[in-house]
C-alpha cells in the first residue's frame, strides 16, 4: 500500500502503547507516515479497555491506532531488543513511553540510539520527565489533571475540583510529541542530526492552565471551579432558553450589542452595569438573570441558528450522537469509515496533501510477517520474540 501525505517520505516505529504516544503516531500516520506499531506480548493493554470491542480491540485501542501496521515484538529479550534494532536502522522516528530507565536498562537509552543512529528523533512520552523530585515516576491523565491544578478550576461554582470529561492531557501531550517531532525533523534538515524529544504530561498539563495562570501571576488570587463560566469574559457562560441550554460565547462589545438586539434587550449595552466587559464581569449574575429572562421566549435551536449567523459566537448544548450526525461534522469528514472500523478524521486540514486514511487499527500481531519480510529478517530466529506471528486473528466481540 502505497502511503500518501505530507509525511509520505517518514518512517516511524511506534513503541507507545495507551494513549499520548499512540495519538501521536496516528497524527503521523494520518498524514503519510509509515508508522509500525510495536506491541509486548499481551498487547496493547487499551486492547481490552472495553466493551464495545471489534474483532480483537476495544473502542479505546481504535480510536489511536489507525494508519498503522502491527507487529509484536517481546523487548524483554536480547532477540526482541536485537530485532527493534534492526527496524530502526532506516527509522526516521523511534516513539516510546516505557517507564523512565527501562531503555537505558536495555542499553537502548538516547546516548547510545543516537550513536546508532544519528539521524533518529527519539520522542519520549512520560509522566513527569526523567529529572527532577517526580522524574521518572509514572503518571496518568487524571492524577495529572489533580496534580497540575486542572481539576481545582473545573467543577460547577462552590462546588468540588472535577476531572475534565476527557483525557485532556493525554491528547495534548501527544499533540506536542508530534510537534516536537516535525521541530527536529525541520532542524535535522540543516544539521543532519536527530535529537531526543521529550513530552511530560505534567509540563503539558501545567501548559494547559490559561487563562487561570496568567490570572494568578497578576492578581496572586487562586481560581476555583467557575462552571461553563469564564473567569475573564462575560457573557460567556450556558444560559437557559425556553427549550434546550445554549452557550453564550460574546467576546466584544458588538457582539453583546447584537445579541440584545436580537433577545429584545437592546437597551443592555447602555446601561453603566453592562457597558463594558470588566463591567459585565462585575455584574454577571445581574446580567444573566436580564438575559435569562429574555431568553426563555427562544427555541434554543432557531435562537443559536441566528446568532451565529449574525455574528455571535454560540451554541446549542449537544450530545455525541447530534454531534456525528451534524451535516457539518460530515462535510469537514471529521467521521471515517474504513470496512467496519469507525474513526474520527483529522482536525488538520492540507490543502495539496491532506491526510488519508488507508487501514483500519491492526489486529494483534497482524503485520508481523509482512514487516519481517520487508526487512529481509529471518522468521525463524526472532520466533521466541514474535508472538502471534501464526497466530489467527479472534472472532469478532460484540459490545
Amino acid at each position: 500500500m502505497i502511503n500518501i501525505g505530507s509525511l509520505a517520505n517518514l518512517k516511524v516505529i511506534d513503541a507507545s502503547r495507551v494513549l499520548g504516544g499512540p495519538y501521536a503516531g496516528q497524527v503521523l500516520a494520518d498524514h503519510g507516515a509509515d508508522v509500525i506499531k510495536l506491541e509486548p506480548p499481551a498487547g496493547d493493554e487499551t486492547r481490552g479497555w472495553g466493551p464495545p470491542f471489534l474483532d480483537d480491540a476495544a473502542s479505546y485501542f481504535l480510536g489511536l491506532n489507525r494508519n498503522k501496521r502491527g507487529i509484536a515484538v517481546d523487548l524483554s529479550h536480547d532477540m526482541g531488543r536485537e530485532l527493534l534494532l534492526a527496524l530502526l536502522d532506516d527509522a526516521d522516528v523511534l516513539i516510546e513511553n516505557f517507564k523512565t530507565g527501562t531503555m537505558e536498562r536495555w542499553g537502548l537509552g538516547h546516548e547510545e540510539l543516537s550513536r546508532r543512529f544519528p539521524r533518529l528523533i527519539h520522542c519520549r512520552v512520560s509522566g513527569f520527565g526523567a529529572d527532577g523530585p517526580m522524574g521518572g515516576l509514572p503518571g496518568y491523565d487524571a492524577a495529572i489533571q489533580a496534580l497540575c491544578g486542572i481539576m481545582s478550576v473545573n467543577g460547577e461554582q462552590g462546588g468540588q475540583p472535577l476531572r475534565v470529561g476527557l483525557p485532556v492531557v493525554d491528547m495534548v501531550t501527544g499533540l506536542n510529541a508530534v510537534i516536537g517531532i516535525l521541530m527536529a525533523l525541520n532542524e535535522r534538515n540543516t544539521s543532519g542530526k536527530g535529537q531526543f524529544v521529550e513530552a511530560s504530561l505534567y509540563d503539558c498539563g501545567v501548559s494547559l492552565l490559561h487563562p487561570h495562570l496568567p490570572n494568578y501571576y497578576l492578581s496572586g488570587k487562586v481560581a476555583e471551579p467557575s462552571g461553563n463560566a469564564h473567569p475573564n469574559i462575560c457573557p460567556y457562560d450556558t444560559f437557559a432558553t425556553g427549550t434546550d441550554p445554549i452557550f453564550l460565547a460574546v467576546g466584544n462589545n458588538r457582539q453583546f450589542a447584537t445579541l440584545c438586539a436580537i433577545v429584545g434587550r437592546p437597551d443592555l449595552p447602555e446601561d453603566s452595569h453592562f457597558v463594558s466587559n470588566s463591567q459585565r464581569n462585575l455584574n454577571r449574575d445581574a446580567l444573566k438573570q436580564h438575559l435569562e429572562a429574555a431568553l426563555a421566549t427562544f427555541d434554543c435551536a432557531d435562537l443559536s441558528d441566528r446568532l451565529i449567523k449574525a455574528g455571535v459566537p454560540c451554541g446549542a448544548v449537544r450530545s455525541i450522537d447530534q454531534v456525528i450526525a451534524d451535516p457539518h461534522t460530515i462535510h469537514r469528514e471529521m467521521v471515517v469509515d474504513i470496512g467496519e472500523y469507525r474513526g474520527t478524521g483529522s482536525p488538520i486540514k492540507l490543502s495539496r496533501t491532506p491526510a488519508s486514511y488507508r487501514r483500519a487499527p491492526p489486529a494483534f500481531a497482524q503485520h508481523s510477517a509482512e514487516v519481517m519480510a520487508e526487512h529481509a529478517l529471518d522468521t525463524d530466529r526472532y520466533q521466541d520474540v514474535l508472538p502471534g506471528l501464526t497466530s489467527e486473528p479472534q472472532g469478532k466481540r460484540q459490545a
